[in-house]
């Protein structure tokens, strides 16, 4: 497991989180993982008991009752009980809410380009490049121009479809300076897979310099 993992390095890598919110979707994926990974080692171990060697009389029914009613119905529906109940919790987590510090993107996709417009500059227009400060938590507001499309930034945040005649908000933000790569992750036609994009998150000083239309 631990060598397959190492292929999952990389720009579009989803355990190698590089913001809040990825980080909590990281996480989820890693107690989801260990909560799978316990109740397949208990299906191995009640598939292995028929082959121990008989036990005394009068002890195997007592052992079977407590390991398939015990163990093999209660031990599964409490580990996933548990799993689903964090698993409301951190999806809940990851709604944007109001904050003073929070900036607002609109993305806007079409085939085959995604087109990023800011409140905080209105004139500035960018094409296959969402620009945002590092360290601040921005809403980028989904829209698309045709079919369903679907933004991911995946070391950011999680993916949200693009659906015509509705605007989704998403939220993400990166923890350091840095390019972030991103894929339409929703087949869009011929062509599709070849729509991408990449997220710049400045420093303070490189934000402000385009703010005022000026190449960081």
């Amino acid at each position: 497991m631990l060598v397959l993992l190492t292929g999952c390095e990389g720009l579009l890598s989803t355990v190698d989180p590089a913001g809040p919110a990825a980080r909590r979707i990281a996480t989820l994926w890693w107690v989801m993982l260990s909560g799978a990974g316990l109740i397949f080692l208990l299906v191995l171990t009640l598939v292995a008991l028929p082959f121990r060697r008989a036990h005394k009389a009068g002890e195997r029914p007592r052992q079977e009752r407590l390991w398939i009613i015990g163990l093999g119905l209660s031990f599964p529906m409490a580990v996933l009980a548990a799993l689903l109940a964090y698993g409301l919790v951190v999806g809940e987590s990851l709604f944007p809410r109001d904050g003073a510090d929070t900036l607002r993107v609109s993305a806007q996709a079409e085939r085959w380009r995604w087109t990023f417009t800011y409140d905080a500059a209105p004139d500035i227009v960018t094409e296959n490049v969402l620009h945002i400060p590092a360290g601040q938590p921005i809403d980028v507001a989904i829209t698309t121009a045709d079919v369903i499309h679907s933004f991911w930034v995946p070391r950011l945040a999680g993916k949200l479809d693009a659906i015509p005649g509705h605007t989704n908000v998403l939220r993400l933000e990166a923890d350091s300076p840095g390019t972030y790569a991103g894929v339409s992750a929703e087949f869009s036609g011929a062509g599709y897979d070849d729509f991408t994009f990449e997220v710049i998150a400045h420093s303070p000083d490189d934000w402000a310099a385009f703010l005022q239309g000026e190449t960081p």
